[in-house]
């Protein structure tokens, strides 16, 4: 790959990186093959879309793409237990994980069995007390009161704990990486076990729960039974995809679009309470999922009540969802303060030991549990490092870390447990979880950066800018955005699309708060386009903008719709720019 536009350092740093001679031939060969425009072929050339397969890549059928549950190890007979406690009205408890996968699966199935004409006992740990997954103490209480426990987003190295619910049957649902031996338990159904072919490793723990309940509808439809309406219920599935990061390729990506459509319809008490304080003015994106209603499900694991997220999501009652709703936007605002403080202080500390080391990392006292994983994102997308933020209270600290693509950090994670290193971890290749004692910190901190160094994470540069061709401002309309949303859902695995506009010149230019950028820019002709970069001014972007004295710039960024009062606009969202 070349230097797009000459671009070898722009203002933020970043190479500027265009599609390859390949790529250029294969949208030519799409764009005369299909007629579709231009800046769309470029898309599907990047993800590899031949001609005779753009118009079912473009309107994905879920029936055509979700896999048969029966592929996946234990399902049937997860599924066949599962039927069994319904059919004998059995106690069923789910144990879900705090986040908004843990809370979307847990949501699935209640939503389910309340259908079914069956409660089901609800129990998520308290993050500061309990930490993540089972414990001995809750799963043997549960254990006592139920027949069955339903582990969701956890439950995987969850040995003892599970040994521990002695006189219930114990079915995990996760997707978590599993470890060479499986707890002793009904039915362990997990993508991520060793003995899986990994096919179907890239899906959520709610994907895996919805798998599960279509194998329950067909073992009832065998019976003669109807089971029921599962696409209605998508949209946690989506929620869930979206806010887990989860690659929106095959499957994922035709749960997450029809998922779309379904909250669309509003019809989930919860969803509709989310979007209306989260002010959502359009129909739902992978945006508003990931950035607007995830945070604010996930803000009662993190800072405030445990379980608020998994039962707004899982409520039918319009005024408790409206009243959890507010509390859990309350919960969102404090856990920002929160963040903000810790942010500060932990990259004061992690540039002191230096930005450019394979692993960077920060530890504080006090720090909240239930922001460090946020903080760690935040430090990995400014260094383009794995990064670790661990909180430390007493003898221990409990982190959380973030990886960067082509890096493991959660099989590191686990080598450290394994080692001892470690009081616990786990995790999955992006994100990973951990306790350590207070006095192994730096030994497992160091040994941590060197497995890391072993994969190549101190030879990273900053992130190249990858871009899918060149557009003028002309050419930017709310139709081809229309065209280039069919190609997506975009997000994790499948980067939204970005455009160069080159040699612009900017009309106008405005401070927009403490660090946003708000332009105008055109090519010299009639066209101009709207752009707003945020968080401009916390890089060399804002200022040389905002004091252009007349320059041309090239400027890159991602397509969008921006509506206000009614009425739609193109805005670019601007992301970088050079020098022309």
């Amino acid at each position: 790959m070349s230097d797009f536009l000459n671009v070898t350092r722009s203002l933020k740093g970043r190479r500027w990186v265009g599609p390859d001679a390949d790529l250029e031939r294969a949208s030519e060969a799409l764009e005369q093959n299909t007629s579709l425009p231009r800046p769309l072929c470029q898309i599907l050339a990047r993800r590899g879309v031949a001609a005779q397969e753009a118009e079912s890549f473009l309107a994905p059928a879920l029936r055509d793409l979700l896999p048969d549950p029966r592929s996946v190890k234990d399902m049937q007979k997860a599924a066949t237990r599962f039927l069994q406690a319904v059919k004998h009205r059995q106690r069923i408890a789910v144990f879900a994980d705090y986040d908004v996968d843990g809370g979307s699966s847990a949501a699935l199935l209640i939503t389910w069995l309340r259908q079914m004409g069956l409660s089901a006992t609800l129990y998520v740990p308290d993050r500061i007390d309990e930490g993540y997954g089972p414990n001995d103490e809750a799963m043997a209480a549960l254990a006592r009161d139920h027949d069955l426990i339903i582990c969701v987003d956890c439950g995987t190295l969850s040995h003892d704990p599970i040994a521990a619910a002695k006189a219930a049957d114990v079915i995990v649902l996760d997707h978590h990486l599993g470890g060479e031996t499986l707890p002793d338990c009904h039915a362990v159904v997990n993508p991520n076990r060793q003995d899986e072919s990994g096919d179907l490793a890239h899906l959520c723990a709610a994907a895996m729960v919805f798998l599960m309940l279509v194998e329950a509808n067909r073992q009832m439809r065998e019976d003669g039974a109807k089971g029921p309406d599962l696409m209605a219920m998508l949209d946690l599935v989506a929620l869930a995809t979206v806010a887990d990061v989860a690659p929106l390729i095959g499957v994922n990506r035709a749960l997450v679009r029809q998922g779309l459509t379904v909250m669309a319809r509003r019809e989930r008490p919860g969803v509709v309470a989310l979007s209306d304080i989260s002010r959502m003015d359009s129909a739902p994106n992978t945006y508003h999922l990931g950035f607007l209603l995830g945070p604010r499900v996930n803000a009662g694991g993190r800072i405030g009540q445990a379980d608020l997220g998994a039962r707004l999501l899982s409520t039918d009652n319009p005024d408790e969802a409206s009243a959890m709703a507010e509390r859990l936007d309350q919960l969102n605002t404090e856990r920002r303060d929160i963040e903000a403080a810790v942010r500060a202080a932990a990259m004061e500390q992690a540039e002191e030991r230096g930005l450019d080391a394979p692993l960077v990392w920060a530890a504080g006292e006090g720090w909240h549990p239930g922001v460090v994983g946020i903080v760690a994102s935040r430090l990995k997308e400014s260094t383009n490092r794995p990064a670790i933020v661990i909180g430390l209270d007493g003898d221990e600290g409990k982190g959380s870390g973030r990886s960067v693509a082509g890096i493991d950090l959660g099989a590191s994670i686990q080598r450290l447990a394994a080692e001892e290193l470690l009081i616990k971890g786990g995790g999955h290749k992006m994100a990973a979880g951990l306790t350590v004692a207070r006095d192994q910190l730096e030994p497992a901190m160091a040994r941590l950066s060197e497995l890391l160094e072993k994969q190549g994470a101190g030879d990273i540069g900053p992130a190249d800018l990858k871009l899918d061709g060149l557009l003028m401002p002309g050419a930017a309309s709310i139709d081809l955005i229309q065209q280039i949303e069919t190609a997506g859902p975009f997000g994790a695995g499948a980067p939204a699309p970005r455009f160069a506009f080159p040699d612009c010149e900017i009309r106008f230019a405005k401070r927009i708060g403490d660090s946003h950028l708000k332009i105008t820019f055109g090519d010299g002709l009639s066209a101009r386009l709207e752009a707003i970069a945020f968080g401009a001014f916390d890089t060399d972007l804002g200022s040389t903008l905002l004091n252009h004295n007349g320059a041309h710039f090239h400027l890159a960024g991602r397509l969008e719709i921006n509506t206000w009062g009614g009425r739609q606009q193109v805005q670019l969202r601007l992301e970088d720019a050079a020098p022309a």
